[in-house]
C-alpha cells in the first residue's frame, strides 16, 4: 500500500508491503527500511502524542542525495548508526540497488543498498562499528 508522507515540507512515497507483518516493510523513495514498531499501552490519544512528539526530535536526512552520488568512487552512510551486518567483500561484483550492509538507527535495522553497479575495491566499515552520517562505507573500481 502506498501512503504521501510530509516530513519537514518534503513529501515522499512510502510504499509499505504488509502493515501486520513483523519487521514491517516500507520503501521511501526506493530505499527499503525494516520497522518493528513498539507496542504502545497508552491507548488511541497516548499514540497520536508520542507521535507528535517524536515527530518533531527526529532527524531528518535528504534520501535523494545519497542517489545523486551515483557516479561517486565511494558509497556513504545514509544516516548515523552501528554496521549490524556486512554483506559484501573486496572484490565482489555488484548490481545497483543491491544490500550492501545494514545499520541499525534508533531500534530500526536499515537495508543499506549500493547507489550504483561496479567492483568493491574496499570495505571501509565492519560489523558492530557505529558510522556518522555520510561516513564513506565502501569504495567501487
Amino acid at each position: 500500500m502506498k501512503y504521501n508522507v510530509t516530513i519537514q515540507d518534503k513529501s515522499y512515497v512510502v510504499e509499505i508491503e504488509d502493515i501486520n507483518a513483523r519487521p514491517v516493510i516500507a520503501y521511501v523513495e526506493g530505499i527499503r527500511f525494516e520497522v518493528i514498531p513498539d507496542t504502545n499501552p497508552l491507548g488511541v490519544e497516548g499514540i497520536q502524542q508520542e507521535v507528535q512528539k517524536e515527530a518533531k526530535e527526529v532527524h531528518s536526512f535528504d534520501l535523494r542525495q545519497s542517489a545523486s552520488n551515483q557516479n561517486a568512487d565511494e558509497m556513504t552512510a545514509p544516516l548515523p548508526g552501528t554496521v549490524v551486518e556486512v554483506f559484501v567483500k573486496e572484490g565482489d561484483l555488484i548490481e545497483s540497488g543491491q544490500v550492501i550492509l545494514i545499520i541499525e538507527a534508533m531500534k530500526m535495522k536499515n537495508s543499506i543498498r549500493s547507489t550504483r553497479a561496479g567492483k568493491i575495491s574496499e570495505v571501509l566499515v565492519s560489523a558492530m562499528q557505529t558510522v556518522a552520517h555520510k561516513q564513506p562505507l565502501v569504495r567501487f573500481e
